[in-house]
């Protein structure tokens, strides 16, 4: 039972909290103790979608009554004295008066908003920048407010009216069951526009709607308009407005949530408003719709990183993209062989390892203190960055790991102090658990960059370690194929010296299948001759319904898709290698796959492999018709520039160009057969892994690889990017059952080498990477998935 009263320490900050058995909700008995629970559970959720925006309270102090005795609300902009020093907040000027708003980064300024019975939280569509300047707007809101007479069904029609105008202007909506009557449809935006640009342009949307569907939606707000329609209503994207947050609690009176929705919710004839313990069970197996949206607006924190470094020439991981939110607390100190030498420091928060460069390295008793320069936020690849930095790129100078592993996190205060207790390696520099405080300095003429390192006392606490679970998979036997299939040679345009000799496809990312359609079923094959015929069951039913019981045998690619219709490799990691029933129904659900057949090799009994290309793929687009999960997409005639610009355009891996007068020749690579990447990668065969660090500690930090060659399998580096943690425990379990003493590599590096664990080079996958290096190394390689559709003797150099 919940006790009254009690302090608790949140992210380093204490927290008092009372009448945590407070009814707030009467009509299922919610209590304060709940609302508590839920905000600090759905923190991970909630924290992206408010962060940097002006928190809006709405709270209940005596909770929200009932329906005949309403409890009283307070409207809170402005925060309030009492709140905790350590509160973030922002000012915003206006006419008469500044008022200064709380911004919600952690879980602790949550908890503290819960405490105050903050039920609802409302934020802006904007975002504060650097030194507290609003930002343009990097999110679009439309509400969707039905009228007296109509509900969620009306509303949920109206999504999909305003869904097909946005995407129409390259804007991908996602919807939020507002958990009061309507639904809200979130699009990013990428913050070139001011609010009154995007108000101008949302009114104007709504009014549209309202001119093609008279009946069903208005975009007046004027209440004597409404009955029986929707609002759409586009005001909320004025600067001056809020709307309330995704993940927010609100005050009806049942504790429902804003939650965000999926489309194929939306057309759920069920569709209803969820309450927050629904919410908390469907969060902790699902990933959030809106998160897109988050991700579009988030800060990019490495851009200062990226600016200073050139990808080409460096060895030091650049990712493309803005880091994504992480809760890890991983760190590392760098021995750094520059121009002098130095160590430095890196603490894991929020997505990025924040550093600094400590010319002293760790004092080594309480009665120093060492100088710490803060220096740009760096990748968190970087935490297992070993090597040389080139001569004439920033930091250039030999990197080597002094130590790493976890923090406790004591205090944060952002650009002031922080104190963490470091939990090293058991070789590591450090040699025992050491509790250090950063503190930044404040005196006159100090550089605004310059810290002070301190060695505090250490104080004992419990930790509980945890290792990898390996669990051993068992393989199966595998069927041959009756065909192999037809490979192509990687080429450039180069060698289409009559582009009217050639017919030009598009290069689909996925897994390449055989299906043989017989009487009794059909049967899908792998290029190595996996039968995965139980994995994609859709694709089954859709050969059954689009060949109406004639037998044939077809070539083509098992992909999965994005939101915009694009193959998403990705994505189709998630349904390999699944053998349950249970498994495959669940993924499919998740992640439903089609067919995109591009060969017919036989037909009624008769084989085709002889026919000319041109004759095959007249009979394919005659013989199938195309179905839900089963495809035949078109080809480019004879035009190899018009055929890449479409498959970049379209986002594609490149295209595949084929001789018009070519035969089928199974199992054999041709150069009557071309392909043309955008990018580059590489399948490689995977000979080991090193246990990783920081929040993969217990986990796989890279992988081996490997390119057979004459001699052997010759190692040509480590990748550690790229993974999701949940394709990280799978391969764990693959791993496990492959272990071996010695390396399988004929040349590998006494540095890579170090702690790993070496496998038997079984498994097959695939890295993009920028380049090879001299030595025959990929440079920033980035894991693309498994090829479990490809053996190692298949493997060479692209």
């Amino acid at each position: 039972m919940a006790t009254p009263k009690q302090t608790v320490t949140v992210d380093g900050h204490r927290v008092t909290l009372t009448n945590l058995d407070k009814v707030l909700y009467p009509e299922t008995g919610t209590t304060k103790a709940e609302v508590l629970a839920y905000y600090a559970e759905i923190a991970p959720f909630l924290l992206p979608h408010v962060r940097e925006r002006p928190v809006t309270r709405k709270r209940w102090v005596d909770g929200v009554g009932t329906a005949e005795h309403p409890g009283k609300v307070f409207f809170q902009k402005n925060l309030e004295a009492s709140a905790p020093a350590w509160v973030p907040k922002e000012g915003i000027e206006h006419r008469d008066h500044r008022n200064e708003y709380p911004i919600v980064r952690d879980v602790a300024t949550l908890t503290w908003l819960a405490q105050v019975a903050a039920l609802e939280l409302h934020v802006p569509q904007w975002r504060f920048g650097p030194g507290g300047t609003p930002l343009n707007p990097d999110r679009l809101v439309l509400d969707l407010d039905p009228g007296e007479g109509a509900g969620l069904p009306e509303c949920a029609e109206v999504a999909r009216l305003a869904r097909r105008i946005l995407q129409g202007m390259d804007l991908d909506p996602v919807p939020v069951t507002s958990g009061s009557k309507g639904i809200h449809l979130y699009a990013a935006l990428d913050g070139a526009h001011t609010s009154d640009e995007v108000s101008q342009v949302a009114h104007e949307l709504a009014r549209s709607l309202e001119a093609d569907h008279p009946d069903l939606i208005v975009s007046d707000i004027k209440k004597t308009l409404r009955a029986g329609k929707v609002l759409v209503d586009w005001s909320q994207n004025n600067a001056s407005k809020t709307t309330i947050a995704p993940y927010s609690l609100r005050g009806r009176a049942r504790p429902t949530v804003a939650v965000p929705r999926t489309w194929r919710e939306l057309a759920s004839p069920q569709l209803r408003h969820l309450e927050f313990g629904e919410v908390l069970a469907r969060m902790r197996t699902r990933s959030d719709p809106l998160a897109p949206v988050a991700e579009a607006a988030r800060q990019d924190r490495l851009e200062r990183y990226r600016s200073m470094r050139d990808a080409s020439k460096t060895n030091e991981p650049v990712p493309a993209d803005a880091p994504p939110s992480s809760s890890g607390r991983s760190f590392v100190i760098q021995e750094h062989h520059a121009r002098r030498l130095h160590y430095d420091f890196r603490l894991e928060r929020d997505g990025v390892l924040v550093s600094w460069a400590v010319p002293k390295g760790i004092p080594t008793d309480t009665k120093k203190n060492h100088l710490a320069v803060q220096t740009e936020d760096h990748p968190l690849e970087y935490g297992t960055f070993e090597g040389t930095i080139p001569k004439g790129e920033y930091g250039a100078g030999e990197v080597y790991i002094w130590d790493s592993g976890t923090y406790e996190l004591e205090k944060w205060r952002e650009g002031e102090e922080v104190i963490v207790t470091l939990h090293g390696e058991a070789a590591g520099g450090l040699g025992e658990p050491t509790r250090v405080a950063l503190i930044h300095t404040r005196g006159s003429g100090d550089d605004k960059s310059n810290w002070l390192l301190h060695r505090m006392s250490a104080e004992k606490s419990p930790r509980t370690g945890a290792t990898a679970s390996h669990r051993t998979t068992r393989r199966t036997e595998r069927s041959k194929p009756s065909i192999p299939p037809m490979l192509a040679t990687s080429r450039d345009t180069s060698v289409f010296d009559d582009e009217g000799d050639w017919a030009f496809e598009m290069k689909w990312d996925g897994i390449r299948i055989v299906a043989s359609v017989e009487p009794d079923g059909p049967r899908l094959l792998t290029r190595n001759g996996n039968d995965v015929t139980a994995a994609y069951p859709e694709v089954a039913d859709a050969l059954r319904a689009s060949l109406s019981g004639r037998v044939a045998v077809l070539d083509g690619e098992v992909v999965a898709l994005d939101r915009r219709g694009r193959p998403d490799f990705g994505r189709l990691q998630s349904r390999m290698g699944l053998r349950a029933p249970r498994d495959v129904e669940r993924a499919a659900a998740e992640v439903p796959v089609h067919y995109f057949v591009f060969d017919l090799l036989e037909a009624d009994g008769e084989s085709l492999i002889d026919r000319p290309y041109e004759e095959r793929r007249d009979l394919l687009v005659e013989d199938v018709r195309e179905h839900r999960g089963l495809r035949v997409p078109p080809v480019v005639e004879g035009d190899a520039k018009l055929a890449l610009t479409s498959s970049a355009e379209l986002g594609l891996e490149g295209i595949v160009a084929k001789r018009r007068d070519s035969p089928y020749r199974p199992g054999r690579r041709s150069e009557s057969w071309v392909k043309v990447k955008h990018h580059r990668s590489q399948e490689v065969v995977v000979g080991g892994w090193r246990p990783g660090r920081g929040r993969r500690a217990d986990s796989i930090g890279s992988l081996l690889l490997g390119v057979p060659g004459p001699d052997g399998l010759r190692y040509v580096g480590r990748v550690g990017t790229g993974f999701t943690d949940r394709q990280l425990e799978r391969t764990a379990q693959e791993l496990a059952s492959r272990e071996r003493d010695t390396p399988p590599f004929i040349d590998i590096p006494a540095a890579d080498a170090r702690g790993a664990v070496w496998v038997e080079p079984e498994l097959v996958g695939e890295v993009e990477f920028a380049e090879w290096t001299a030595g025959g190394r990929l440079r920033q390689p980035s894991w693309r998935g498994w090829r479990p559709d490809k053996s190692p003797a298949e493997v060479s150099l692209e």
